[in-house]
């Protein structure tokens, strides 16, 4: 078995992406493709297995975008609309598979089948929905997914509970404020940390630019890159010139390897 792990960043913006619809705020008309940038996710793939973390409103057009013929599941963070809204997406990929995994909080899948009941639906099934397999995620309890064991980590996106996920020697955090002490212990050692960084203002339920930084340095990964940007943390190029040494901001489309 190959250890490494190829990241994908499918997309690296926050809810609205970048540019903004209407916006004529001049990174929402940067013509730097750097500046562009779809809903937050990630693709990790090893060996023959591809999962997906958040199925947000621009699957389709990631899927397209990196040519992927197949997914082994789809690893969700949180319920907001951002990180579930493509689910429907997942047609193609069912049609040719079967049932789709999940893995998810419970609570996350019930805001699912409340927003999706026709995947979700235990019989009258409409002929050409997709159907899912339901993993649920428990903290401290180690996910099997293909040939690797993964670890989820719980944070909180304000008050709400996020997962973010450990994938060997790779970690991936996203909509994070808080990260209590104990989960900490799961990100030691680590070659490459992604973590929110949505703009230099404090916000109430994401790490601003500043919070991401110490953060990044508390866990001192290797090599650390910032996701889920906003508009406002500015241009692409001149937030990357003013950031530490081995701290960067992923973009969208971004490919890295971690052995």
């Amino acid at each position: 078995m190959d250890q490494s792990v190829k990241i994908t960043f499918l997309g690296t913006g926050t809810s609205q992406g970048i540019p903004i619809i209407g916006s004529d705020h001049p990174v929402c008309l940067s013509t730097n493709p750097k500046d562009r940038r779809l809903r937050v996710s990630i693709m990790v793939s090893w060996d023959n297995y591809t999962y997906i973390v958040d199925c947000g409103p621009d699957f389709r057009q990631q899927m397209l975008t990196h040519k992927v013929a197949k997914i082994d599941g789809i690893l969700f963070t949180h319920e907001h609309a951002d990180h579930i809204a493509g689910i429907d997406d997942i047609r193609p990929f069912f049609f040719r598979q079967g049932d789709i995994p999940i893995y998810a909080h419970k609570r996350v899948v019930k805001a699912l089948r409340k927003r999706f009941d026709y995947i979700f639906a235990d019989e009258n099934r409409y002929p050409g929905a997709p159907a899912v397999a339901i993993n649920p995620i428990k903290n401290n309890t180690t996910l099997s997914l293909g040939n690797r064991e993964v670890i989820p980590i719980e944070a909180f996106h304000n008050r709400l509970q996020v997962f973010g996920f450990r994938f060997g020697n790779f970690a991936y955090l996203t909509d994070v404020k808080t990260v209590p002490d104990q989960e900490m212990e799961k990100l030691k050692h680590l070659k490459v940390l992604v973590v929110n960084a949505l703009r230099e203002e404090p916000h109430h339920s994401h790490f601003n630019l500043e919070e991401a930084i110490a953060f990044a340095q508390k866990v001192k990964a290797d090599k650390t890159y910032f996701t889920h940007i906003s508009h406002m943390l500015g241009f692409h190029n001149s937030v990357e010139k003013k950031l530490p040494k081995n701290i960067h901001l992923a973009y969208d489309n971004l490919i890295i390897n971690v052995s």
